[in-house]
C-alpha cells in the first residue's frame, strides 16, 4: 500500500517544504511495531502560485530545517496542478488563502466538494485542521519567525500521521 500526500502554500519555498521533509522524517522515523510501519509514502510540497518556481526553500526555513537534522538540498518549487489532485491522497494546505487559490487549479465541481465536511474524510484540508486548530500555519514570510511555523508544521503532521494511522489498521 502507498499513501500520497501533497503540502500545499503558496510559494513552495518556506511552509510546504519544511511540512514535507517534517513529515518525511516522521515517516522514516516511526517505530517498527507501527500499522504505517510497512506503508511506502510518496510524499511532496508544490505552490498554488507561479511567482516561486524553480526556487529552493528559503534560506531561513532551510537552515530551520536543518537546525533538527533535517536536508532538503535538491528541492525547487513547483505549481500544484489537477493532476496532483487526481495523484495524490491527500493535499494538505497551509492556510485558507492557499485554498481560495485552488478554486484556479481544480474544476469548480471538485472544488466545492473539497471544502466542507470532516477533515478525515476530504481529500483537501488544512493542516492545522488534523491539530483540531481551527486557524493557519504560521506563515514566516511575514513575520520572520520561523520557529512558529516550525512548531505548527510538527504539530499538524504528527496529528495528521496519527489520524491517518487507524485508516490502514488491519
Amino acid at each position: 500500500m502507498k499513501i500520497k500526500i501533497l503540502f500545499v502554500c503558496h510559494g513552495n519555498i518556506c511552509r510546504s517544504p519544511m511540512a514535507e521533509f517534517v513529515m518525511k522524517k516522521l515517516v522514516r522515523d516511526l517505530p517498527a511495531e507501527s500499522p504505517l510501519a510497512d506503508t511506502d509514502f510518496e510524499i511532496a510540497s508544490a505552490a498554488t502560485s507561479t511567482e516561486e518556481i524553480g526556487n529552493p526553500v528559503y534560506p531561513p526555513a532551510r537552515r530551520m530545517l536543518a537546525m533538527h537534522g533535517i536536508d532538503c538540498s535538491g528541492k525547487t518549487a513547483r505549481q500544484m496542478t489537477a493532476r496532483d489532485y487526481e495523484y495524490y491522497d491527500y493535499i494538505v494546505l497551509m492556510d485558507r488563502n492557499n485554498l481560495r487559490n485552488l478554486r484556479w487549479i481544480l474544476p469548480a465541481d471538485v472544488y466545492t466538494r473539497e471544502t466542507s465536511g470532516p477533515v478525515e474524510s476530504r481529500k483537501v484540508s488544512l493542516l492545522m485542521d488534523w491539530a483540531h486548530k481551527s486557524r493557519d500555519v504560521a506563515d514566516p514570510w511575514y513575520t520572520g519567525d520561523f520557529v512558529a511555523t516550525w512548531d505548527d508544521v510538527n504539530e499538524g503532521c504528527k496529528a495528521m500521521l496519527d489520524q491517518i494511522k487507524p485508516l490502514f489498521q488491519d
